[in-house]
């Protein structure tokens, strides 16, 4: 067997973890966040690992989305890895959102600080990984036909990676460029003065309009659902901001993993828009008014649960919309309206310039909701209902297969034969998002019904239990561990429940990812744990404090 593409370093001999012979003891798929703090975690606990992706470079999402304008919807302080305290004090971010290229820049400074690269193994493809039952191990396969073996086969390809394709008519047609938005062409791609068209309105689309808008020869957005847009109000990270975060950064850390969405907002706030008379309510909303998710979670503590809040937040929200776009008939297509879907039902996106730049001449919308539903994409451009639309360039801001997706996009067969993609045709079960019955030796890093979170504070919680689980079944000499069906079951119902109590319920009016709403190939289904991250971060601990309960441990005869 030989090891092809090796990125740095060279491949270790066979390893031996106790009775079973192997290339590594783990092995990844993804160099993103989650494949970083793997190597970090599972290296500190004296395991081998590998870790595979098809990318040229590290950065997962970040390498991915190359898009103009792409940049974290998170405050880049806390949108990091935390294991390092020396990193934390010596990386010095250059403002309040960092854009892809800063945000890859990061994972290239941890890499290299703890010298991660002879675990990376880049521009290889997996293309199946099948678990052998006779053996109690993984094998993985590359595109280039390369086999390795694994005690542990770990999953890091993110929650938002795989790109949700739409079904057009005519898609093959078009003489242009066309391609998903998170597989924007590496190579340079001259977009000035072109007739660009963006099939979509999501977060992509809210970040990329106001980039191109400023040397496009026009932008034309293809909207279907108006989303509630927050604004970003992004500034540069000062000096003394800066000392202040470093200085902080314990409580910074801890305020994270403490909070329901993973983030280090100060909050719950201790009251209810329900309950706060009008103007003092105005009042606090107004003076939260100053960017990021904050004004959601740092506002009132009922926004997300009492459908009377969420309609409050929703109108102030519309109002603020509204107000900056010029065309009174825009803005009105722009924003939502509350009765149609509440707040978060979709996730909104955080704004920086796109309601203003459909103030300019070169950037137009179109509803393809209601007033002018697409009919199909011709050699030229994009036909609706009502007339034929040019463009040199299509880009298809469609989202993603989420939480699913890069786990069903190649074969994983567990002890059964059957594929994930089989498994979850009708319902995407998980144990906690980390584990799959039938998938022996198998973990997955946030996958579904685990929380919509800060993702890097999930995944370290996350590669923490895995690293513990494995930790146990090496010290009490444990082959193999088999996730319980009725925990999987138990924990689906819980999901399931704790989903339908709030009002991201109603994801699948809206075609919400959140809810897998937005695919065609599947009907809708829970995928997020809504009870809370800082609850779901305690379960992890408990579990595993508990010696996992959702596992059973064998001995494989030999």
């Amino acid at each position: 067997m030989t090891n092809m593409n090796i990125s740095a370093g060279e491949a270790p001999a066979t390893q031996k973890t106790k009775s079973i012979d192997v290339d590594y003891d783990a092995i990844g798929i993804g160099a993103g966040f989650a494949g970083l703090a793997l190597i970090h975690y599972l290296r500190d606990a004296g395991l081998s690992v590998r870790v595979f992706d098809q990318a040229s470079d590290i950065g997962g999402t970040w390498t991915w989305n190359r898009y103009p304008g792409a940049a974290t919807d998170s405050e880049s302080y806390y949108y990091c890895l935390t294991f390092s305290k020396e990193i934390l004090q010596d990386w010095s971010w250059s403002k309040r959102y960092p854009d892809r290229q800063e945000t890859q820049s990061y994972m290239r400074f941890v890499a290299d600080k703890c010298d991660m690269w002879p675990h990376i193994q880049l521009n290889t493809e997996i293309v199946e990984a099948q678990y052998l039952n006779d053996q109690g191990i993984w094998r993985v396969t590359t595109g280039a036909g390369d086999t390795f073996t694994c005690k542990y086969f770990i999953s890091c390809m993110g929650m938002i990676s795989e790109p949700m394709i739409p079904e057009i008519k005519g898609m093959d047609r078009f003489k242009g460029p066309i391609f998903h938005s998170s597989r924007w062409p590496q190579e340079e791609l001259d977009y000035a003065g072109k007739r660009i068209g963006i099939i979509g309105a999501g977060a992509s689309t809210v970040q990329m309009v106001p980039v191109l808008a400023e040397t496009a020869g026009n932008v034309t957005v293809f909207q279907r659902t108006p989303n509630y847009i927050l604004p970003a109000m992004q500034k540069p990270m000062t000096p003394e901001w800066s000392k202040e975060i470093k200085e902080n950064y314990d409580a910074i850390v801890a305020k994270c993993r403490g909070h329901a969405f993973g983030m280090a907002f100060d909050s719950p706030a201790g009251r209810n828009a329900v309950d706060t008379p009008p103007e003092e309510r105005q009042r606090i909303f107004e003076e939260n008014w100053t960017g990021s998710f904050r004004w959601v979670f740092e506002t009132f503590d009922d926004l997300l649960v009492n459908p009377e809040a969420n309609r409050l937040a929703s109108e102030f929200i519309i109002s603020k919309m509204k107000e900056r776009v010029e065309d009174p008939e825009i803005a009105d297509l722009l924003a939502p309206r509350s009765e149609d879907y509440p707040l978060f039902a979709k996730r909104p996106p955080l704004d920086h310039g796109y309601m203003e730049a459909f103030n300019r001449d070169n950037v137009h919308l179109v509803d393809i909701k209601d007033r002018e539903p697409l009919v199909e994409i011709t050699e030229s451009g994009i036909r609706t209902t009502n007339k034929h639309y040019e463009f040199d360039i299509i880009v298809l801001a469609t989202g993603f297969e989420a939480y699913t997706g890069a786990l069903e996009a190649f074969p994983i067969r567990g002890s059964s034969g059957q594929t994930l993609r089989e498994k979850w045709q009708k319902v995407s079960e998980c144990i906690m998002g980390v584990c799959v019955a039938d998938f022996p030796n198998m973990f997955v890093v946030t996958g579904p019904q685990a929380p919509f979170a800060n993702l890097p504070t999930s995944i370290e919680q996350n590669v923490i239990w895995i690293t513990r689980c494995i930790d146990k079944m090496e010290r009490e000499g444990f082959d193999v561990f088999k996730p319980r069906r009725e925990a999987e079951q138990a924990w689906t119902a819980q999901t399931a429940d704790i989903h339908g109590q709030t009002l991201m319920a109603e994801g699948d009016k809206v075609n919400s990812w959140m809810m897998g709403a937005n695919r065609q190939d599947k009907p809708p289904r829970v995928l997020v744990y809504f009870g809370g991250a800082n609850v779901y971060y305690d379960i992890l601990d408990q579990s595993a404090d508990a010696g996992f309960p959702e596992l059973e441990f064998e001995r494989l005869a030999r």
